[in-house]
C-alpha cells in the first residue's frame, strides 16, 4: 500500500513511517520542519528513513492547497494517516488562532483532498485532551466532550466532527485515534518526560505546576504504533478509539521512575497550577480491544527505564536529543 502521512518527521510520525517501511510498503511523509522545536531533531528522526527507496520526503505544508493538490492527485494514496498539528495545551492559550488555522483548517484541506482523490481511508490523530476535567473515570469514546479547556483541545474536537461530517457526506472512512499522553525514544523535547529526565540529568530543579498529585495515562511510542497499523486495517465507516495503556501514574511516581533509571535525586521547582491543565487522564480501551485487537504491552515502570536509555545514549553521541 501507499500510505501519505501528514507529520511524518516527528515523533510519532517517524516510528509510524519506519513500520510501514519494515512492513513493504511505501510512504510519503510530509513535514514542514516548523520552529515549534529545533526542526534539526526531526532531520534527525528520519535520518535512515530518507535513505529508503519507499520513502519519499516533501518539505511542505498541508495549508499549501495547489502543493498538496498536486501530491495528491500526482499519485493517490490509499490511506492517509493525518499526525501533523501544532501540539501542546499551553502553547495554544498563548496563540489560538495559529491552532485554528493549521489544526482545523489543514484538517479541513486534507479531508477535502482524500474526498476528491476517492482516497479509501483517512486516519487521523485525536487528543486525550477532549475529555477537558472529565470527572467519569476512565474515559470511554461515549463520554460527553462537549468541555474542552484549552484551544488545542477545541481543535482537535473540531477534527473529529469535521471528519464525522465527511463520513456522513462522502462515505469517506474515517477513524479517529484519541492518543493518551504518549512516550519513547525521540519525544518532542518539551514533553514532561523528556524534559524530567533532561533536567534530572543536568542538575537542574524540574518545573513541578500544581501538588505533584496529577495522574497521566502514559503510553509507550510501540503500543500507539501498533494501535495506528491496527486502525488502519480497521478503518471502514466513521469510529473513534482511545489509545492509552489503560493505567495512570501519579506525577510523583513518574519523578521516582526517572530517578532510578538515571541513577540521580531530582531537585523540585513547585509552581502553581496552570490554565488548561487536567487533573488526571485514563483511557478505558474496551472499545479498541474489542473491535482493533488492541492490547498495550509496555507498562510505564518497563517504558520509562527505555526511555531514560535511549536519552542517555542519544547524550553520548553528541546529538544532545
Amino acid at each position: 500500500m501507499h500510505f501519505l502521512v501528514t507529520g511524518g518527521a516527528g515523533f510519532i510520525g517517524s516510528h509510524l513511517c519506519e513500520k510501514l517501511i519494515h512492513l513493504g510498503h511505501r510512504v510519503t511523509c510530509v513535514d514542514n520542519f516548523n520552529a515549534y522545536y529545533d526542526p534539526s531533531i526531526k532531520r534527525h528522526n528520519i535520518r535512515q528513513l530518507v535513505k529508503q527507496p519507499q520513502f519519499r520526503l516533501i518539505d511542505g505544508d498541508i495549508l499549501r492547497w495547489r502543493r498538496m493538490r498536486d501530491l495528491f492527485f500526482d499519485e493517490i494514496p490509499d490511506a492517509v494517516i493525518h499526525l501533523a498539528a501544532r501540539a501542546g495545551v499551553r502553547p495554544s492559550i498563548k496563540n489560538p488562532r495559529l491552532y485554528q488555522k493549521v489544526n482545523i483548517e489543514g484538517t479541513l484541506r486534507l479531508l477535502e483532498l482524500a474526498r476528491t482523490a476517492n482516497v479509501s481511508k483517512f486516519i487521523m490523530a485525536s487528543s486525550s485532551s477532549v475529555y477537558g476535567n472529565n470527572k467519569k473515570i476512565p474515559f470511554s469514546e461515549d463520554d460527553n466532550v462537549d468541555f474542552p479547556i484549552s484551544p488545542y483541545a477545541a481543535t482537535k474536537k473540531a477534527c473529529e466532527l469535521l471528519g464525522y461530517t465527511y463520513h456522513s457526506l462522502y462515505q469517506l472512512p474515517v477513524t479517529c485515534l484519541r492518543f493518551f499522553t504518549v512516550y519513547g525514544p525521540r519525544q518532542r523535547p518539551d514533553m514532561a518526560i523528556h524534559k524530567f529526565t533532561r533536567c534530572i540529568v543536568e542538575g537542574r530543579p524540574i518545573p513541578l505546576f500544581g501538588d505533584g498529585n496529577s495522574r497521566r495515562d502514559y503510553t509507550y511510542i510501540t503500543d500507539i504504533v501498533d494501535g495506528i497499523l491496527k486502525a488502519i486495517e480497521k478503518c471502514e465507516q466513521y469510529h473513534i478509539y482511545n489509545l492509552g495503556e489503560s493505567q495512570t501514574t501519579i506525577l510523583s511516581r513518574l519523578i521516582a521512575l526517572l530517578e532510578e533509571a538515571v541513577g540521580k535525586p531530582a531537585k523540585i521547582q513547585w509552581l502553581p497550577s496552570q490554565p488548561g491543565d487536567v487533573a488526571v487522564t485514563y483511557a478505558d480501551i474496551s472499545k479498541s480491544k474489542n473491535e482493533l485487537g488492541y492490547y498495550p504491552k509496555v507498562p510505564v515502570k518497563k517504558g520509562i527505564p527505555q526511555f531514560v536509555s535511549w536519552y542517555l545514549e542519544e547524550l553520548s553521541g553528541g546529538t544532545g536529543r
